[in-house]
């Protein structure tokens, strides 16, 4: 029982944690019965125990700690000089390391730290306390590195809550070398937990073990949660940043290029999904026009933040978001950049010697506006009705975009004719729908009945082999499909999509396809698009958004209600499980670390590595996803290529560069010349009426699987257009 006087459920964990008082020779047994004799027992507990050299302090710290994560909002112990108690003893571990290393003390500041992060969480007036009682200068040295990493955790932490409230944060500022502190943490985190604890097997500290795991596990727990205190430690200075970012006199020290350009880099990893990470600060620096100037400006950030707005990342809304503001404000709407990351006059000056081309004339090829950039990514947004708890976000984007083409010819810089032209064509759209409200059901029937038949037309190219004058039926069909028949829509868009990705036309695939789950209800959950556009931005080199969108067709996978894989033991399919398993190792959050330090060496091993291994293996890309059809052509179908039953498919679905290794006799004497142009070969392996064609680019020794696909084989024989361009070799079927 609790009640305001006695405090029982507090004191009560605490006496779990305490066996001794002191010097040992008061025990605390009998505190409930006498309550004043008991606050006053504890009152000089937390004064007298800072002094004190005996063993075993570290038990009355740990039931601290465990009370201040059951109960940070009781108020017994901040009445009690729990803080000042606690600043004390991470002093006493900074100043006097004689101390720190008997007996389990070293475990005392990391406590401590914790102890002043729980209580200070939820209270702004516990955080006012905190503040009076003198915590932020010992959580500041720890914040330097004083000790190590994980007491710079808890420090971030604790500083971050401090930060959070209006309160305290003037005592925050005031500490001029805090923001500093946190943006170098935040960018050197992942680094020094790799390299410091991560690495060396053997090296690790016994007590950053125990503190880990809590005793339970081994190597592989302690790998597992170092990943994850890492991705803390970065987002919670993050947080601590982003505190600081709602002023602007900070703006200036934030909006370094050499920041900011990390920043979309910074998303926690799987491990810390709750944290918005790297563009939740940018989110704040966007929300103030101080902010869009450098943001505009920095090389790279527009295009990240377009593929996070086209993403399944969970802070999908907060890129959009900047995307908006940019737009919105004229100072960063029509702002030059160039591609390779220079300013306007700093290019001019580059290039003004050059006497054979006019400077202009070159910088035209390379300049872009900010809004030529932005646009494209929020007309694949336009018709989004909601994400989550944003409602009508798809009308906010036409709304701003609208507002462009309004007042275009009012500032410095007029609006490209191929942005208009897209920006025109969503407008109409919206138009479009307006007038398909009055128009008789009978002509809607007609113009859908006259989609669908286009459709076909396209799935019977697709079938043979014609893939481009597939992707045209398929536009003609959208141009033809009502605008309320979202479900036609979507099957067209990812149909499309699919085309783009076969015709090495990524842009335009991640663009229908996220088209296609804008229109899908609920939002990003059609699964076959989830794939196209994971297989899109793998093609780029984007894993972070490759592996978003690989999870979540897995997912929707999983849950799918489609009769061929209820039919199945496993209804995830194995590439899907390749490419995250693949984009995984390539979006490790030590990735980058791995490779400037090496990789992980284990205990007793000599120097051997493991790690995320190298994928030299191809994973293919499949012509159409396993969540097919079963032939159907009706509107609401998804498309009409898939794979018709599974005995069919499973001699031709896994282009194995096994086949590729036995023509490399073959490939030999057509020349060095052919295999240093990396010449493309299509090999074909033929079963019945059946041929599986799949595509492989060679260099030197080496072959890489790009792309494949099954077609009838009569119809193969006469749509030589499918393999224009390409070397064939023809293989029988193994």
């Amino acid at each position: 029982m609790f009640d305001d006087v006695g405090g029982w459920v507090s004191l009560s964990l605490l006496i779990q944690g305490i066996d001794w008082y002191v010097s040992g020779v008061v025990l605390i047994t009998d505190l409930e019965g006498n309550p004043s004799k008991r606050r006053a027992s504890v009152l000089k507990f937390f004064r007298e125990l800072p002094c004190q050299d005996d063993d075993g302090q570290v038990l009355p710290i740990s039931g601290l700690w465990n009370t201040a994560m059951a109960h940070p909002n009781d108020p017994e112990f901040i009445e009690l000089g729990i803080f000042e108690c606690m600043s004390a003893l991470i002093w006493k571990g900074l100043k006097n390391r004689r101390w720190l290393s008997h007996d389990q003390n070293i475990y005392i500041p990391y406590y401590a730290a914790h102890i002043i992060g729980s209580y200070t969480m939820n209270m702004e007036e516990f955080a006012e306390s905190a503040v009076h009682a003198g915590v932020i200068p010992p959580l500041v040295e720890l914040l330097r590195g004083r000790l190590t990493w994980v007491e710079q955790r808890v420090a971030v932490r604790a500083l971050g809550h401090l930060a959070t409230y209006a309160s305290t944060f003037p005592a925050i500022a005031s500490h001029g070398e805090i923001l500093q502190l946190s943006i170098q943490l935040a960018m050197s985190s992942l680094e020094i937990v790799y390299s410091h604890f991560y690495q060396y097997v053997d090296r690790r500290l016994s007590y950053h073990c125990d503190l880990l795991t809590r005793g339970m596990g081994g190597v592989e727990m302690e790998s597992r949660k170092a990943e994850e205190w890492a991705s803390q430690l970065q987002c919670w200075s993050l947080q601590l940043i982003n505190c600081f970012a709602f002023k602007h006199e900070f703006l200036p020290t934030i909006c370094k290029p050499e920041f900011l350009i990390k920043l979309p880099g910074m998303w926690g990893g799987l491990v810390n999904e709750n944290s918005p990470a790297g563009i939740g600060l940018l989110r704040t620096i966007c929300h103030q026009k101080l902010g869009r100037g450098p943001v505009a400006s920095c090389p790279g950030i527009i295009d990240a933040l377009c593929n996070i707005a086209r993403s399944s990342d969970d802070w999908q809304y907060m890129a959009i978001d900047c995307l908006l503001w940019l737009l919105q404000d004229p100072n960063t709407c029509h702002k030059l950049r160039s591609d390779e990351g220079n300013l306007l006059d700093e290019m001019i000056s580059e290039y003004k010697n050059v006497s054979f081309v006019h400077p202009k004339t070159l910088l035209l090829r390379i300049i872009f506006q900010v809004i030529d950039k932005v646009v494209p990514a929020l007309v694949d947004l336009a018709e989004m009705t909601a994400l989550g708890d944003h409602k009508k976000l798809g009308d906010s984007i036409v709304n701003v975009l609208q507002e462009c083409i309004q007042s275009q010819g009012s500032g410095r810089s007029s609006i490209s004719s191929h942005t208009k032209e897209q920006i025109e064509d969503i407008l109409n759209s919206k138009q479009r729908l307006k007038w398909e409200k009055n128009m008789p059901k009978e002509d809607l029937h007609i113009k859908q009945a006259a989609a669908l038949v286009v459709k076909l037309e396209g799935n019977s190219l697709f079938s043979s082999g014609n893939i481009s004058g597939a992707a045209s039926k398929y536009s003609e069909a959208l141009a033809l499909c009502p605008m309320r028949s979202r479900k036609e829509r979507v099957v067209l868009y990812s149909n499309r999509a699919q085309c783009h990705l076969l015709l090495q036309q990524p842009l335009a695939a991640i663009s229908d396809a996220t088209r296609a789950l804008c229109l899908h209800k609920p939002v990003n959950r059609h699964a076959k698009s989830l794939w196209r556009r994971a297989q899109a931005y793998d093609m780029l080199g984007l894993a972070k958004e490759s592996l978003l969108d690989a999870i979540l067709f897995i997912n929707e996978c999983s849950q799918s209600n489609d009769p061929d894989l209820s039919l199945r033991q496993n209804k995830v399919p194995d590439y899907a499980e390749r490419l995250v398993k693949k984009q995984m190792r390539a979006a490790w959050l030590f990735r980058e670390a791995a490779i400037k330090h090496g990789g992980v060496h284990s205990q007793g091993d000599g120097g051997d590595m493991y790690g995320p291994e190298t994928d030299d293996s191809e994973w293919e890309t499949a012509s159409e996803s396993d969540i097919g059809n079963d032939g159907r052509d009706d509107m609401g179908d998804d498309d009409d290529g898939d794979w018709n039953n599974d005995d069919e498919r499973k001699d031709y679905d896994k282009p194995s560069i096994k086949d590729a290794r036995k023509v490399a006799k073959w490939v030999e004497p057509l020349g060095q010349a052919w295999s240093s142009a990396r010449m493309p070969i299509a090999i074909l392996r033929s079963n019945k009426n059946r041929l599986h064609i799949s595509i492989f680019f060679c260099h030197g020794s080496h072959f890489f699987a790009t792309q494949s696909a099954t077609c009838n084989l009569q119809l193969a024989i006469f749509n030589a257009h499918y393999l224009n361009g390409y070397n064939t070799l023809l293989l029988p079927t193994s």
